[in-house]
């Protein structure tokens, strides 16, 4: 790939995917990327990094998951992006972008997001209820408890909830490094509490504790297409994909919608259920006896990497 010539040289795309849906959608989003941001890299971390070996803008790193479920993995995606570019934009591997990307977005040092706001109102909104079912009971149990080992006060205007399908890494002197190594420690705490989603929370406490600042931004022209967003637009009448939206619903479902008779559902969901409760003994243990397995991220060197080369890298802690 030659340099950019439109767009600022510190501009990168990453996302992680994993498990045959998301490296399909994943690809269809590098797709994307090619043809609406041509010359910038995009970087995913995969199991099944041989899949993108055609894709001409995909570095593709071969990693496995340290948590319990992929939610904190983007993490490293953010990691290993951000040692080719100074600016790293993560998207969700099922986004699709539909038209270019602005020659002009600009980003503040830190993190910019397209969506957040004020977590003490999201807290609010979920746990400020007559009664709590016992799985939000817990879930607040647990994210209070994060907070408490962060010694964080959830109540301040200082933290704050990110929507983390879309956002923006900018280095800041560091802090952005900081803020990496935080979210990994506040993620596997919450794997061992037995919260294994909503990455948002570990985000918000280490953004915190690093002194990363959190910024919001409508990202105005990045024209993008979220099948939750997308539904709400539709809803309100404020969709401007057109017919490209039912397109961008049926790729996406011819995907994601497997037709399985109901013995390939059990067997998925007894997969599923003892995936689960092994990766939740081997994060306990792991994170009792060498923590930095699941902490350090592996030191790769990205800027010889061609893109859609077979010989990909693997990204194994050493």
């Amino acid at each position: 790939m030659n340099k950019p010539k439109d767009y600022p040289e510190s501009l990168c795309f990453c996302t992680a995917a994993f498990g045959n849906k998301y490296v399909s959608l994943a690809k269809l989003l590098a797709s994307d990327l090619y043809q609406f941001a041509p010359n910038h890299l995009f970087v995913v971390i995969t199991d099944k990094p041989i899949a993108f070996q055609n894709q001409p803008n995909v570095i593709a790193i071969e990693h496995w998951c340290r948590g319990v479920l992929a939610y904190h993995e983007r993490r490293f995606a953010i990691k290993y992006a951000l040692s080719l570019s100074s600016t790293v934009m993560y998207f969700d591997a099922d986004v699709r972008i539909c038209s270019p990307i602005p020659h002009n977005l600009d980003f503040n040092p830190g993190l910019t997001a397209r969506s957040c706001g004020d977590m003490k109102k999201h807290l609010r909104q979920q746990f400020d209820k007559p009664i709590l079912s016992q799985k939000l009971q817990r879930k607040q149990h647990i994210i209070t408890k994060m907070a408490q080992k962060a010694g964080v006060d959830l109540d301040s205007a200082s933290v704050k909830f990110i929507n983390e399908f879309l956002f923006v890494v900018k280095a800041d002197d560091g802090r952005e490094l900081d803020f990496l190594q935080l979210w990994g420690e506040f993620a596997i705490y919450a794997d061992t509490l037995g919260l294994h989603k909503h990455p948002t929370y570990a985000m918000a406490l280490a953004a915190v504790k690093s002194g990363l600042p959190i910024h919001h931004s409508n990202m105005d022209g990045l024209n993008f297409f979220d099948d939750r967003i997308e539904k709400i637009r539709l809803e309100k009448g404020q969709s401007s994909l057109g017919e490209r939206s039912k397109k961008y619903f049926q790729e996406q479902a011819a995907i994601e919608q497997q037709d399985l008779n109901l013995p390939q559902r059990v067997r998925n969901l007894a997969q599923r259920k003892l995936s689960l409760a092994y990766n939740s003994t081997r994060v306990k243990l792991t994170s009792v006896i060498s923590p930095s397995v699941l902490l350090e991220y592996p030191t790769v060197s990205l800027k010889s990497q061609q893109p859609g080369q077979t010989n990909l890298i693997s990204g194994v802690a050493k």
